[in-house]
Parts: structure tokens; sequence; C-alpha cells
């Protein structure tokens, strides 16, 4: 009975990390529609224009780094956490380069 208990927990764990995969990525999807992108991956790979998208990506990053230290406690969610955590810090360091504000050809941003 008790390994039953353990298989069931194990099994809740990874589910709610499958949930949180989902929520997170839907929430990428319509936050990339709202700054006007055409997909999340173009989203995702542009440098940040507009204070609204810093505040996104500092979100993201540390929403990453929360995943990722839940995960010492549940580590389905440390897989979780890297990809924020990597997308959202790669759009900050590009904003704190200044790139967001150079006028890129390859963007597909209709707000540009």
């Amino acid at each position: 009975m008790f390994v039953y208990l353990i298989f069931a927990g194990l099994l809740g764990a990874f589910v709610v990390a499958i949930v949180l995969l989902v929520a997170l990525w839907k929430r990428q999807q319509r936050k990339a529609r709202e700054f006007g992108y055409p997909t999340l991956g173009a989203y995702l790979r542009a440098a940040p224009a507009t204070d609204a998208e810093r505040r996104d990506a500092a979100d993201l990053t540390l929403r990453g780094v929360v995943f990722c230290l839940l995960g010492f406690i549940f580590p389905p969610l440390l897989l979780i956490g890297v990809f924020p955590l990597f997308y959202g810090t790669r759009k900050l360091v590009y904003a704190s380069m200044g790139l967001g504000l150079l006028d890129d050809a390859d963007r597909t941003h209709p707000g540009a």
C-alpha cells in the first residue's frame, strides 16, 4: 500500500509539472500576441523593444528562477524552469545591450 502512495505522489507531481508547463506556454503565447509578434518563437528570439517587453522578460526570468528553485524539491520543475530562465535572461541581456533600440530588418514585429 505504501508503494502505491509513493507512486501516486510521483504521478501527482508529474501531472502538476505538466499543467504548469502548459499554463506557462499558453501565457507566453498570449503575451506574444499582445506585443504583436506572429509566433511565440519570434517573440522569444526578438530583443525587447518596449518597457512592457522588458518587464515581461524580467518576469519570465524570475519565473524560471522560481521553477528552478522549486525543482530542488520537485525535480520535474527544474527541467521546466530552465526554459523560461534561459529565454528571459537572454532577452534581458539583449535589452541591457540596447539591442531592442536598433532597427532590426529581420524583425517580423508589426509594431516595430
